[in-house]
């Protein structure tokens, strides 16, 4: 989520897009069959209707255990009428084993003072206290599995923090924490982790790629191979591939593809909220602004859906959008007004 947001705290509705009826899928794996992710078995149209839990803090772990049973999160979520969750994670909790092979879950919220948490995880969830923060991750992803919940495995940072900002140096190839090549191999290793579990039927690159350093030459030198990398580990998983500009941006693909589909398992995403035309949702017709939205949005990233001459048709998961459900963000409220009207 880009640095626009007020805080950490607001509650955001991040319900990824596809909001429409929901076909539940009889088998797994996914696949892709033009703009469409289907079912690979019977090729059936399959929605994605999910939630993101954040799990890339400091704390590295999915967010919320110390409060309810993960159990009972789980099936709340699937109550609640969604099929899936983006799950997010730092690609140093699997790559630096020194610090994270064996950091228990109580350890970690020691370790920054969250004594409160450690009491609410023993109470609420036994079992996960003394798991490493690896293995409660596992665990977190099996309890979805058993709640007949999808899983999106989003690489949200490198350095777990919240994200995003354009200097966090989380930001793009290159930057403080992110190592092109330390990235590849998390990817690889969360792949690895979780090959076999087919309730995982995606994994997210990376969230957010931005900042002063962002370029389309460098993003089509190490998307591919982190690609590949993902593909080749777990053949059975969509691979889900960002833009730049904070996932707003995908229109060099209009002109240059990626000359792959990863035997149909190449899906695109993006963002959409009202933080780029802010002060237009406040003060502007909101139809007007909407319109100027759907237009913008549809030149950076909805192109994808449509093939073109030397462009076949991709799947296009819109894993973020969302408002400040306290009400209080007028432009917000215009944006979901509108957007609602869109869907």
């Amino acid at each position: 989520m880009s640095t626009h947001t007020s805080s950490v705290s607001v509650v955001t509705i991040l319900a990824l897009a596809l909001l429409l009826s929901l076909h539940q899928c009889s088998s797994l794996p996914l696949s892709t069959n033009g703009r469409f992710i289907v079912d690979a078995a019977s090729g059936q149209r399959v929605k994605l209707r999910c939630v993101n839990w954040p799990a890339h803090i400091q704390a590295v772990l999915p967010e919320g255990l110390s409060e309810r049973p993960v159990g009972e999160i789980a099936s709340l979520v699937a109550s609640l009428g969604f099929n899936c969750v983006r799950l997010t994670y730092a690609t140093f909790t699997w790559t630096e084993d020194d610090k994270y092979a064996n950091l228990t879950v109580e350890g970690s919220l020691q370790s920054l003072g969250l004594m409160d948490a450690v009491e609410g995880v023993r109470r609420n969830n036994p079992s996960l206290i003394g798991l490493t923060v690896r293995d409660a991750y596992e665990k977190v992803v099996d309890a979805l599995g058993d709640a007949g919940v999808m899983v999106v495995l989003d690489n949200h940072v490198s350095f777990p923090m919240w994200c995003c900002d354009n200097n966090d140096g989380n930001g793009f190839f290159g930057d403080k924490y992110f190592d092109p090549q330390v990235w590849v191999n998390g990817l690889h290793n969360v792949a690895q982790r979780f090959n076999g579990k087919s309730q995982v039927v995606g994994m997210s690159m990376r969230n957010e790629l931005r900042g002063p350093n962002q370029n389309v030459t460098a993003w089509y030198n190490y998307i591919p191979q982190a690609a590949a990398t993902i593909h080749t580990t777990n053949p059975n998983v969509l691979v889900i591939i960002s833009g730049l500009s904070f996932d707003t941006d995908l229109s060099f693909l209009e002109s240059r593809p990626l000359p792959f589909n990863l035997d149909h398992k190449l899906v695109h995403e993006a963002h959409w909220y009202s933080f780029g035309r802010h002060n237009q949702w406040e003060t502007q017709n909101p139809g007007h602004v909407c319109a100027d939205d759907t237009n913008a949005f549809d030149q950076k990233a909805g192109f994808l859906i449509r093939p073109a001459v030397g462009r076949e048709s991709v799947p296009l998961f819109v894993s973020e959008f969302g408002v400040d459900q306290r009400g209080v963000n007028m432009a917000d409220n215009r944006y979901f007004t509108s957007s609602n009207f869109i869907c």
